[in-house]
């Protein structure tokens, strides 16, 4: 069964010999060779203000956020790939969600005190990219980031099922290491999740 699936490349170098660039093609090229639909958010590519009041929050974010929020809204399925940095995801994507999330979009007003989960039905994977050992961040950092994610956002809106996949030491993987990766997520692309 083909789905429509949206990436969300949050690294915010766009250079792209990154890492996590290199995989959101992979992935993009193994969902689009099974026939799944595929639209993409670079959160390098987009001009993101800081959230700064509740106020703010309760209204729609501004332009580009609330066109590419709409290739959220479209998707059956998200990848949400992203360097680990300081122990967290990059400022710009924390930003992005922050924004994209305004005007009630991943939680909505319900009758029974809870939040109303916007995005039942979707499900998502997280890619997490870091220079440690995947190990040494999965137990000796309680893989906070991630956890946060899953939970908080993702959780909480209605995600589900939430896959992750912690790939450590991206600074010393080599040339077989990387290509390994590529293979990986062209094969999870395919297999949309």
């Amino acid at each position: 069964m083909t789905k429509s699936i949206c990436i969300i490349n949050g690294h915010p170098d766009p250079d792209p010999k990154h890492l996590i660039h290199a995989l959101c093609d992979a992935y993009a090229d193994g969902a689009e060779s099974a026939g799944h639909t595929v639209t993409r958010i670079d959160v390098a590519a987009l001009d993101i203000p800081l959230l700064r009041s509740a106020e703010e929050f309760e209204t729609p974010p501004p332009e580009p956020i609330l066109t590419e929020r709409e290739k959220i809204a479209a998707a059956e399925h998200l990848l949400i790939a992203f360097p680990l940095w300081m122990g967290n995801m990059p400022a710009m994507l924390k930003a992005f969600f922050e924004q994209a999330a305004r005007g009630e979009f991943f939680l909505g007003e319900s009758d029974n005190g809870w939040p109303a989960q916007m995005m039942k039905g979707k499900s998502a994977r997280v890619l997490v990219s870091m220079g440690m050992p995947g190990l040494v961040y999965r137990f000796g950092m309680d893989a906070g980031a991630l956890k946060a994610l899953e939970r908080g956002l993702l959780g909480l809106s209605g995600f589900h099922p939430l896959h992750h996949t912690i790939i450590g030491g991206a600074g010393e993987l080599g040339e077989e290491g990387y290509r390994s990766w590529e293979t990986f997520c062209r094969k999870i692309g395919a297999e949309g999740t």
